[in-house]
């Protein structure tokens, strides 16, 4: 289904393109205007740490704010080009997005995963308006619907939170003090762990396709309103630090991460849920984790299969600037 709307939507933008540029050959430079624009958007995602595993779940309360800063040059009497800079937070619990009354979620709500991951994010789109402008900035329609698509890059850096004596089996002695940790240096799957059939480490600086729809009113002369729904479709299933298997414990406090110690903590918290249902393991005592999770012959963490996507739904308001129109020399 995703897969299918990406492509119809791919096609419908081609097919305007081409439009739009046969259209625009009658269209001089005296008529091409910019704007600036910022934006207030609110931030969900789509992953491993949802409520339900559908392409449509996302917990509410788990909304962030992002803002964003834009320059739009339009080109042609359909067809814009938008620059764009992003900043946002991500973020999602199993201990609150799922529930152990529910046979369906129990298994997630075990599992006790939880991240936030800051974005920064640049992105180039092509906007193609519904209804063409082939006048100056002053004569633009009052109400537009258009849709974009284009290609992004953003850096990302999930972290999990750990308080100093959650986790049952260790003293307050232990040297993982209370903090946000960065989970991509850790290797939380087994990336840095010594052994066969682990993940490589994942980047943190990605690739996304934007794609979305959006209405822009005209306010007056200078000043436009749009609000725009936007999805992003990344190539990682890391925006969570979750994607496959556990990795075994022992595996990897032997390996090459930036603190064994707190991966091994941080790559399975269930124990930290249900202290009475955990056990210990003679390979990787004092570690403690509930049967089903935890090693590599317990293999449900994620699901590999479906990369990570993150939502922007906003306000944009943009000041239009008027072009500059360059008298003919004499001589």
């Amino acid at each position: 289904m995703k897969r299918n709307c990406t492509l119809i939507l791919l096609l419908v933008t081609t097919f305007l393109l081409i439009s739009s540029v046969a259209e625009a050959q009658r269209w001089n430079n005296r008529r091409r205007y910019s704007s600036l624009g910022v934006s207030l958007n609110a931030m969900n995602y789509f992953g491993d740490i949802v409520p339900e595993p559908n392409f449509t779940s996302f917990r509410f309360k788990s909304t962030r704010a992002n803002v964003g800063l834009h320059y739009t040059q339009r080109f042609f009497p359909r067809v814009s080009g938008r620059a764009s800079l992003h900043w946002g937070r991500l973020v999602g619990d199993d201990a609150l997005s799922a529930s152990e009354n529910e046979a369906e979620n129990e298994g997630r709500f075990r599992r006790n995963l939880s991240f936030r991951n800051d974005i920064t994010e640049l992105s180039a789109v092509a906007i193609i308006d519904l209804f063409e402008n082939r006048s100056g900035y002053q004569r633009r329609p009052d109400f537009v619907p258009y849709g974009f698509i284009g290609i992004a890059a953003f850096h990302h850096n999930p972290k999990a939170y750990y308080e100093r004596g959650s986790h049952p089996e260790l003293s307050e002695s232990d040297d993982i003090p209370t903090r946000w940790y960065a989970l991509q240096p850790l290797g939380t799957e087994g990336q840095y762990a010594e052994g066969e059939g682990y993940p490589d480490p994942y980047k943190r600086i990605q690739v996304a396709i934007p794609f979305g729809l959006g209405v822009r009113y005209k306010l007056d002369r200078h000043w436009d309103l749009s609000f725009e729904l936007t999805w992003r479709k990344t190539f990682t299933d890391y925006l969570d630090d979750v994607s496959g298997s556990y990795a075994d414990k022992s595996d990897i406090l032997s390996g090459g991460g930036s603190n064994p110690t707190a991966a091994t903590i941080l790559s399975d918290r269930s124990a930290e849920a249900f202290p009475g249902l955990a056990t210990t393991d003679p390979s990787d005592e004092p570690y403690m984790r509930v049967p089903g999770y935890g090693t590599s012959d317990n293999p449900f963490r994620g699901h590999s299969d479906n990369k990570d996507w993150y939502i922007l739904t906003g306000v944009h308001i943009n000041y239009v600037l008027a072009p500059r129109i360059r008298s003919p020399k004499f001589r």
